[in-house]
């Protein structure tokens, strides 16, 4: 069963191990550098329902954060949610299985045709595909996940911190971070309220 119905993620044993590979093994063969992240999402919270848009913003802040590239970061959460260390192997040998073969072919076309313009032209044209489907998903996951203002300066304090001020990933989610779960905390019910 490799879609599921309904909002509810799926538990444990509703995905197999196979099923985990064949999934990242699809999501590995088609997608192209920043893309990949768009391909997760349309895969893993559209098409199959093992997570949710929320969760799924849960992984990647997560992949984001940690050393190694934010899709076979994000492929071992959702493996291992989906079915422990054996999902996450799976999901990971699946994601990573295909690109390594096509480097493996491309390295060696490169090798010996890299120097031809076309080939620049080509390399040109799949980062401004790639820029555009991470501009997609960040449109798509942002209309759901940013509900008020506050998390709007959030966004563009971790743009500033990043692109402006040249500050480390890591300095600036951590300071970000804890600016956000400061300011969405869980705050007592006023006196009066409670005294009713």
């Amino acid at each position: 069963m490799s879609e599921h119905q309904g909002g509810a993620p799926p538990s444990r044993s509703d995905v197999g191990v196979g099923e985990i590979f064949r999934v990242f093994l699809l999501i590995g063969a088609t997608s192209f550098g920043g893309g990949a992240v768009a391909y997760l999402r349309s895969s893993l919270v559209g098409k199959h329902r093992w997570v949710d848009d929320p969760t799924f913003v849960q992984l990647l802040s997560i992949s984001q954060s940690i050393p190694g590239l934010n899709s076979t970061n994000v492929a071992i959460l959702v493996g291992d949610r989906l079915r422990g260390a054996a999902g996450a192997a799976a999901a990971i040998a699946g994601i990573c299985l295909p690109g390594g073969v096509i480097m493996f072919a491309v390295g060696m076309a490169y090798g010996m045709h890299g120097q031809r313009p076309l080939v620049g032209l080509m390399l040109h044209g799949v980062a401004a595909a790639a820029v555009g489907l991470v501009t997609a998903v960040t449109l798509q996951l942002g209309r759901k996940s940013l509900g008020s203002l506050a998390d709007l300066l959030f966004v563009a304090l971790a743009v500033a911190g990043v692109h402006w001020l040249r500050l480390p990933v890591p300095v600036v989610l951590l300071g970000v971070g804890t600016l956000a779960i400061f300011w969405h905390r869980p705050r007592a019910a006023p006196r009066e309220a409670s005294a009713r």
